[in-house]
């Protein structure tokens, strides 16, 4: 992700709260504002309750890598703010994308097939 792509600022990340509507499933919550951007823009979350540091980063890393695989299928006019749930802390790269892909058909931010 570009550092345009990420949502950074604590004032950013309000306004999505806020503004935005929320999706959830079981391993993560999405919350999704429509924006005027030519790209989509995303925010992490993993709380200290999740892991330990490495799990944290690993989760962090799961999650761009999923959302850099789906860039093209994806809403490009939105922040998205993701916040792992603990149950993200067991699961592999392939489940984890997997289950953002369910919590964003949800959002309707990716096509359903």
């Amino acid at each position: 992700m570009n550092k345009h792509q990420r949502i950074k600022k604590d004032k950013e990340f309000q306004r999505v709260f806020k503004q935005g509507k929320s999706f959830a499933n079981r391993q993560f919550i999405v919350y999704v504002l429509k924006s005027d951007q030519p790209e989509f823009r995303i925010g992490l979350s993993v709380s200290k309750k999740v892991g330990n540091a490495v799990t944290r980063n690993r989760i962090k890393r799961y999650i761009r890598q999923a959302f850099l695989e789906m860039k093209d299928e994806l809403a490009p006019n939105a922040d998205y703010v993701i916040i792992a749930r603990q149950q993200a802390a067991k699961m592999d790269f392939h489940e984890s994308k997997k289950s953002l892909q369910h919590v964003l058909k949800i959002a309707r931010a990716l096509p359903k097939k």
